[in-house]
């Protein structure tokens, strides 16, 4: 007898739905996907019990007729794909035809549609459909799905509670909310209201309906595109960040989607603006070819791929980088920031500090670029040249080099104080001469420079270790590294950058090769470059409470205003803050 039998349509749908809804939030994002794709104008949300009880769905979109209302439940049936080539220009949200049975096979559905000509109501449960009758004359859809995983208990009990639950389909309105600006959305539930958008086109309006106002106020307009790709949207300045990615909103044509490598691409582009582990609020919309794009690599299209990631990322770091580099980012005193300390995973400081213990820093001072502001454990020093040797594109930051700010005094041994018609400055000194030395510590590594040693280093590996650094000789010689294999698992050291403190040059390598061996693939020599530089900034720099005087706290503004990012040290803090003579006199009531 034969062992391979075809399941039945029921059983195969309750299997699709095990892929396709896998919580309450899948079953609205179906929904209401299927409502945008019909053109609707205003969609409500109502949920009961946060959709364990109930989830109606109601939209003005065109609508069905009677036997759309019907085929609409069989699985595979759409109104989107006709063709194997449709497969390469998808322009609606949903396409596979498998989200309404899949809900219908797991839950009891009611359909009211009207398409102007005669309303239709389907009754479906468990995925068989008890009645087809006629509907009230409502233009527009409603679907009211009850009792979700009613007849699969394995998957009931993975709900979670109705918070949880209730936040997730929130958070799904707002993307799509911010995706689709000219579309009302409302969803409430048991009768309260918990988002509500107006649908008036404008994408900032919309930030401060799902956001409020401290983040509205606070977004930068983007702009950009090349032959691919045409960017737009808004992101946070750096003050404004949080703890976790949930606020990163990326959306290509039209679809909200979630994809690591394009997150990873907007938050390198804040690049010591913020704490690594902060991360930044946006809303970029991406538009591009659809034979550019694959969306159908996931059940849930959450996901995509990308033929041109390059030119994506290229665009996308340009972008952003120029509206920080061109808006004034010094942050109000008195308004409320995120921060927390700086968490790479990658190279972390306390890492390369652990891994170069005491070998980070030339004894000479001359083999560091000479216009290093020292730290306290070295002589004070009043004179410092103004020009640096990096150069620095004379139209930018310009906000922040007209502010002229005249120093007045040093507070608690770690604040500059400086003033203008505009306000007062609180400078931290410690931060800001960290910004100065990181920008031209890193000038002086990249030059890639090298000592060559009378006497060469041999240094001694296993096989396999001996492989992995071999194949990064390339990478090291571009460091300042003169290497070549000396016997059997054996390299000759002739040469090393200039910043290896002498004494330490063979710890001081090894410790590289364990870097590199530890990470292999994943290892970036311009971030460990960066990293380096951010430390030894760090150890060189002026620190807290230590006095100064007004000549070096005006020397060091002045050289602040030139470095690359004025408003934060490599580590994200800020290096300004401002207090406008409006909040002063409001703070004494001088002013009401």
């Amino acid at each position: 007898m034969s062992k391979i039998r075809t399941m039945s349509e029921t059983l195969a749908n309750k299997i699709a739905a095990g892929e396709v809804v896998e919580r309450i939030s899948s079953v609205v994002k179906e929904c209401i996907e299927n409502s945008i794709d019909a053109g609707a104008q205003n969609i409500k949300v109502e949920l009961l019990d946060a959709g364990k009880k109930q989830i109606k769905i109601i939209d003005d979109g065109c609508g069905m007729d009677r036997e759309d209302a019907c085929n609409a439940f069989k699985r595979h049936a759409t109104s989107k794909l006709y063709k194997d080539d449709d497969l390469f220009f998808i322009n609606t949200l949903g396409f596979r035809g498998e989200a309404l049975p899949s809900i219908a096979s797991v839950s009891e559905v009611m359909l009211e549609t009207f398409d102007g000509d005669v309303g239709t109501s389907v009754h479906i449960k468990g995925g068989e459909t008890l009645e087809v009758g006629v509907a009230p004359s409502r233009k527009g859809t409603t679907i009211s799905i009850s009792n979700l995983f009613y007849n699969t208990p394995a998957r009931l009990k993975y709900l979670r509670s109705e918070p949880s639950e209730l936040s997730n389909v929130t958070q799904f309105l707002e993307r799509l909310a911010l995706s689709y600006p000219k579309i009302s959305f409302v969803l409430a539930n048991n009768g309260a209201v918990t988002l509500r958008t107006s649908g008036s086109g404008v994408l900032l309006k919309t930030i401060h309906e799902v956001y409020g106002s401290t983040v509205s106020s606070n977004m930068l307009e983007i702009k950009g595109s090349n032959d691919d790709y045409d960017i737009s949207g808004y992101i946070s300045k750096p003050i404004v960040q949080r703890s976790n990615r949930n606020f990163m909103n990326t959306i290509i044509n039209g679809r909200v989607i979630r994809n690591i490598e394009l997150n990873k691409i907007i938050n390198d582009a804040y690049y010591t603006y913020k704490p690594d582990s902060t991360y930044p609020i946006v809303v970029i919309k991406i538009e591009t070819d659809p034979t550019l794009i694959d969306v159908n690599v996931h059940p849930t299209k959450q996901d995509i791929k990308f033929s041109k990631m390059g030119e994506l990322r290229d665009l996308l770091t340009k972008v952003i980088k120029e509206a920080l580099y061109e808006t004034m980012l010094i942050p109000n005193a008195i308004m409320e920031t995120t921060s927390s300390d700086n968490e790479d995973k990658d190279f972390d400081d306390e890492f390369i500090e652990s891994q170069l213990p005491s070998a980070l820093f030339v004894r000479e001072e001359d083999e560091l670029p000479k216009n290093v502001l020292l730290s306290d454990e070295s002589e004070p020093k009043n004179r410092i040249d103004v020009q640096t040797e990096i150069e620095f594109a004379p139209q930018k930051n310009v906000q922040i080099k007209s502010l002229e700010l005249h120093p007045v005094g040093i507070a608690m041994g770690t604040y500059i104080i400086a003033e203008n018609k505009e306000g007062v400055y609180l400078i931290d000194q410690h931060a800001a001469v960290e910004r100065i030395n990181y920008e031209q510590v890193l000038k002086g590594l990249l030059t890639n420079k090298a000592k060559t040693l009378l006497v060469p280093l041999q240094i001694e590996l296993s096989s396999s270790d001996m492989t992995c650094i071999k194949s990064h000789f390339d990478m090291l010689e571009g460091m300042g590294f003169d290497l070549e294999e000396f016997g059997i698992n054996t390299v000759r050291v002739n040469a090393h950058p200039i910043w290896i403190k002498e004494s330490f040059e063979s710890d001081t390598i090894r410790a590289i090769f364990d870097l590199l061996i530890e990470k292999k693939e994943g290892f970036d020599i311009l971030k460990f470059n960066d990293k380096m530089a951010a430390t030894i900034a760090c150890k060189k720099s002026l620190k807290g409470n230590t006095r100064i005087t007004l000549e070096l706290a005006k020397t060091i503004l002045e050289n602040l205003v030139l470095c690359d990012n004025p408003y934060n040290c490599p580590h994200g803090r800020p290096t300004i803050v401002k207090f406008t003579t409006y909040e002063l006199e409001k703070m004494f009531k001088r002013v009401m």
